[in-house]
């Protein structure tokens, strides 16, 4: 724009002295005209008006004009033609002053034109490649957590584990200091009553009988802290336990059993710490197509209820399960006369006659810890208010009804070093599902 008013400035000015030369030339020098139309006889006066622009020759010399195209050119003659290049000059300059704006857009339009594409390709191989470094170390960071929570868990389960030792080794010392305190105080009372019938005193008595309430003082908290220490390891032998983290009817863990599930008796045991028992928590079931509550063991509240057959078959045992401390459970089932029994902590909560006599569980069921394949629709469903939520280990079946010996065996000593024949904790196929999982 500035080049484009500066060259009009200049050529209004060339027009200005061009007709300023001219008036002088018309009016104020009259010998120079004339002497100027002598010295060429053939020159024709031009019509100039002010605006520097030439209207041609008078038609008298239009013919003379034309028929004499190679005599030299006056100053005159030379003043127009530059004028007249000049202001051919100037529409050429305008006219690529115009043009150039419109040039010089379009190259800039496709220059931010490819800009844009590049910028865009490279922005999204830049994004790609931030997410995927994001990704990467939101995937390291959830792998280093667990990892860290898993040697957090299993350093307490070895503090506790060490812990229940050293109390089992003080209790037994205590045991014998006990049994070596009740000989002495024995031997010390009768010493007492000999020195009585001799007539002498003795002041032994109150410091064994302070030994005595500090020993019975130790053993209580001795027993607390075992106690305490139980319910936050697993139960002695079990290495493994399936933590249901919530109730849901997603969470679940189906177990494959190791043989054929036609059974005329059996024996089911298991060790379980549940987090809430509502009226209906299902601990394992086993149902077929055609009857979905063949086996249930299940809470309600602070019970514990093993049904065969169908929910009018059923036995309960009230007030064994605490929740947030684990719990052994057994149930046993016979054919031949309908009995059954449920037991708690190695110790006989219930039994009952006419459950179920003369039934047979059939085989080609499905067998699940904590939920049932309930028959409420086609194909049966899952229902969130019956699922377990807590941790569950040492599941055994087996197809006969065990002792009471072996059953109470069960719940001390290497609980899950015994497996069942049916279905063995640690060798048959258990598979959790939905947000289930192994913990130690």
């Amino acid at each position: 724009m500035l080049a484009r008013e500066m060259l009009a400035r200049e050529m209004m000015l060339a027009r200005e002295l061009l007709a300023l030369l001219a008036l002088l030339a018309l009016l104020g020098a009259p010998g120079a005209a004339a002497s100027a139309v002598g010295e060429d006889d053939d020159y024709e006066l031009m019509y100039v008006n002010l605006d520097n622009e030439i209207e041609g020759p008078a038609p008298a010399a239009e013919e003379a004009a034309a028929c004499d195209c190679q005599r030299e050119h006056s100053k005159w003659d030379k003043l127009f033609i530059m004028l007249e290049n000049s202001q051919m000059k100037e529409n050429m300059m305008l006219q690529a002053l115009d043009e150039l704006p419109g040039l010089q857009l379009q190259t800039l339009k496709a220059e931010l034109s490819q800009l844009t594409t590049t910028l865009a390709g490279t922005l999204a191989t830049v994004t790609s490649q931030v997410v995927a470094q994001v990704e990467q170390v939101l995937q390291r960071s959830r792998e280093q957590a667990e990892e860290a929570r898993r040697l957090q868990e299993w350093e307490q389960g070895k503090v506790l584990e060490h812990v229940l030792q050293l109390s089992h080794n003080v209790s037994v010392r205590l045991g014998w200091l006990e049994s070596a305190w009740r000989g002495r105080a024995e031997q010390q009372a009768q010493q007492t009553a000999l020195q009585e019938e001799l007539g002498a005193g003795t002041g032994d008595s109150p410091i064994l009988s302070s030994v005595w309430r500090e020993l019975q003082q130790t053993r209580a908290e001795l027993r607390v802290s075992q106690q305490w220490a139980a319910q936050h390891l697993l139960p002695a032998g079990c290495e493994t336990a399936i933590l249901f983290p919530m109730r849901s009817r997603k969470i679940f863990g189906s177990v494959h059993p190791t043989s054929a599930m036609t059974l005329s008796s059996f024996t089911a045991c298991i060790w379980l710490k549940v987090t809430e028992a509502l009226d209906k928590t299902i601990v394992f079931s086993y149902g077929t197509r055609f009857n979905p509550y063949e086996v249930q063991l299940y809470l309600s509240r602070g019970s514990a209820v093993l049904a065969v057959a169908s929910a009018q078959h059923k036995l309960a045992a009230r007030n064994v399960v605490t929740p947030g401390k684990w719990l052994h459970l057994c149930g046993t089932w016979s054919s031949e006369n309908g009995s059954a029994s449920l037991w708690a902590q190695g110790q006989l909560a219930a039994s009952a006659w006419d459950v179920a006599g003369a039934h047979t569980i059939p085989a080609g069921g499905i067998l699940q810890l904590g939920q049932e394949k309930n028959g409420c629709c086609v194909g049966g469903g899952f229902d969130e208010a019956l699922a377990f939520s807590g941790k569950l280990t040492g599941f055994n079946l087996w197809d006969r009804v065990l002792s009471p010996a072996e059953v109470t065996a069960q719940s001390v000593g290497d609980t899950c070093g015994s497996r069942g024949n049916v279905v063995g904790w640690g060798v048959t196929e258990v598979l959790p599902y939905g947000g289930a999982q192994f913990v130690s």
